[in-house]
């Protein structure tokens, strides 16, 4: 099979806005007889990857999700400041990440036996009924934390990133705006996705250490920015989401499925409950979990209260009132913003994320 890499050289022009450990730049990209017309390009640069860039650096792009026209990856990405590399990094850790890829690094584990924590982690076993809210999309994110934080302000929300979209946790600014605003109290990358406050091996010890090490009240489970479907009934990286039910339940923790719900999506297949939603819970999930139902009024109420009853057998439907919800979302210090529509344009959306961090929020 054939890998296809889109390499590019270019100087950058402008340095644009940052978040975290991510920086926008504008890069100028040379012509060339085999790749046409000089351009310039959107770029984003890892500085704690590749150094600090500045203007009239030369840089070594990946532009491959650019040239894809990829909604949520639309950017080259820096690889190297050739002219200009970082310093090797000082200090421990020996969990590699991107392994055995070009940039393959090395992070510190919170669960590796070189952490101070890992004599904590060692033998834990048990989130003693920590509430753990799973979802498909990033996007549902800043909804569920804003329904926590509408009824639990002072809530220790934790995030943990699982590798199915972004692998970078810098990548989102809804994190880092979460973080700013002081809705999340830290970030925990598992997997191959990293940058979190901390990193572990698995979705089991990422929670493990969430409960241990940040003494979360609530943590919220879903992949980086950029989900990944094939419209096939099993290619889509939210599969995942079941595996993530799994874990909190086997380690003692309060699943809680958060539905990927639209009253806007043009495809039969995400229309009231998604399909993800349907197969990550009712086929990949095999420990029983709380499905929070958000109560809608009209044609998506019904449609939604249709779709999920095929989950009843297996977990707990519970009916979550929705009054209020609107304002705690509209409250959110980040853009809500799923496949492409705002909250005015698929509330049902954020108000079924949200129900589930209200419900999240009733168990503490």
């Amino acid at each position: 099979m054939r890998h296809v890499i889109r390499w590019r050289v270019g100087v950058v022009t402008v340095i644009g806005k940052s978040w975290g450990t991510a920086q926008e730049l504008q890069v100028s990209v040379a012509s060339d007889a085999e790749r046409g017309a000089a351009l310039d390009v959107k770029a984003l640069a890892y500085v704690d990857m590749v150094g600090q860039p500045q203007a009239g650096d030369t840089v070594l792009l990946n532009t491959t999700a650019l040239n894809l026209g990829l909604g949520t990856g639309g950017y080259a990405i820096v690889v190297a400041l050739p002219d200009r590399l970082p310093r090797d990094p000082d200090g421990p850790g020996h969990l590699v990440k991107a392994r055995y890829t070009p940039s393959q690094m090395t992070v510190l584990g919170v669960d590796e036996q070189d952490s101070e924590h890992h004599g904590v982690l060692k033998d834990a076993d048990d989130l003693g009924g920590m509430p753990v809210v799973v979802a498909d999309l990033h996007s549902a994110l800043p909804a569920i934390v804003a329904g926590v934080h509408a009824s639990k302000p002072s809530a220790r929300v934790v995030y943990l990133a699982t590798d199915g979209g972004a692998l970078p946790i810098a990548f989102s600014q809804a994190v880092q705006g979460l973080r700013d605003a002081g809705w999340l109290h830290g970030t925990i990358t598992v997997g191959q996705s990293f940058g979190g406050d901390l990193e572990a091996v698995t979705v089991h010890n990422g929670l493990l250490a969430a409960h241990y090490v940040l003494q979360a009240d609530v943590v919220v489970v879903t992949q980086g920015p950029g989900n990944l479907g094939t419209g096939t009934q099993w290619g889509f990286s939210g599969v995942a989401a079941g595996e993530a039910i799994n874990a909190a339940g086997i380690l003692g923790g309060r699943p809680i499925a958060a539905l990927r719900v639209s009253e806007a999506d043009e495809r039969a297949r995400h229309q009231g409950v998604s399909h993800h939603s349907l197969t990550a819970y009712g086929r990949v999930a095999l420990v029983p979990a709380e499905v929070p139902i958000p109560a809608l009024a009209g044609e998506i109420g019904a449609l939604v209260a249709s779709q999920v009853s095929a989950l009843a057998a297996q977990h707990q439907l519970v009916r979550v009132s929705i009054e209020g919800l609107r304002a705690a979302l509209q409250r959110s210090p980040v853009k809500l913003s799923t496949m492409g529509r705002g909250l005015d344009d698929d509330e049902a959306a954020f108000l079924a994320s949200a129900a589930a961090g209200r419900h999240a929020a009733t168990l503490l």
